[in-house]
């Protein structure tokens, strides 16, 4: 049964959240980084002096938490995303990390012990750029994250019975970069033009290539940074308006070099729901 998502509507225009009319300000975000656990991890993030990108950069350490490891910036504040459906991801460049973008639709005060950030469902996707078939960095390119692919998430571990995400009381938004059981480490940069809400999720993808993630697999430890999810589900078929041997085509990484497109659209369609029943 296809996951649902409160309050979408999906008539809306788009809306910049960050960059684009809104310009980053490097003062809204704060580092939520391993070293709480007594990792070594860090990250920051970089605003142009126009604001008009912003580059997420740190180094990722591994060996301290034995293959463990995260490093993350989040910003909190109160957005009603009712009337939309995904966010747009405008990356200026990026490497051949993979990395997390999470939505939290409640946050609790600080543990009165130790200060810190008490624990809540977290709703998240994980998305890669540029496929691992290709070398180099990337540069100019979109990634499309419906609403229905984000995964719930207890204390990094899948959360079945989570409820769905409110979209109408959106409390923090993160990027994060996790090491997936010791598959990924050293320094990132992922740099960032725009996160924009989107009222619909788009349907001409003639310039485009589509890869199907299942970012389940890959965090229980089942698949390699480089893999993908053949599978489909009804839900994202219908809100993406393709058929099914549309994506079949296009779900091998290894076809994606025989292409030379100048934007790239990740579609993160498979939810934690539909692939864990």
């Amino acid at each position: 049964m296809a996951s649902t998502i409160a309050g979408t509507t999906g008539k809306a225009k788009a809306l910049d959240l960050f960059g684009g009319d809104r310009k980053w300000n490097a003062d809204s975000w704060t580092a939520s980084d391993d070293t709480v656990r007594g990792g070594k991890s860090r990250s920051g993030l970089e605003v142009s002096a126009d604001g008009s990108s912003a580059r997420f950069y740190g180094c990722l350490d591994i060996k301290t938490l034995g293959g463990a490891g995260f490093a993350s910036q989040k910003t909190t504040g109160e957005w009603d995303l009712g009337e939309y459906v995904g966010v747009r991801v405008e990356v200026e460049k990026g490497d051949k990390k993979r990395y997390t973008f999470i939505l939290k639709d409640k946050l609790l005060p600080p543990d009165p012990e130790n200060g810190r950030e008490q624990a809540t469902i977290s709703y998240e996707a994980d998305f890669e750029l540029p496929s691992q078939t290709i070398p180099g960095d990337t540069h100019h390119r979109t990634v499309i994250i419906p609403f229905a692919s984000l995964n719930p998430t207890y204390r990094g571990k899948l959360k079945k019975d989570a409820p769905d995400l409110d979209t109408k009381n959106i409390k923090q938004i993160s990027l994060m970069m996790r090491s997936f059981f010791g598959t990924q480490e050293g320094n990132f940069s992922l740099t960032l033009k725009s996160l924009t809400a989107i009222p619909e999720i788009p349907k001409q993808l003639s310039d485009t290539s589509v890869t199907n993630v299942d970012a389940r697999k890959l965090e229980e430890g089942k698949g390699t940074a480089a893999g993908r999810s053949d599978q489909k589900t009804d839900d994202l078929r219908n809100q993406l308006g393709r058929p099914v041997s549309y994506w079949s085509k296009v779900s091998d990484p290894s076809a994606l070099p025989l292409f030379e497109w100048n934007w790239l659209l990740m579609i993160v369609s498979t939810t934690a729901r539909l692939a864990h029943p």
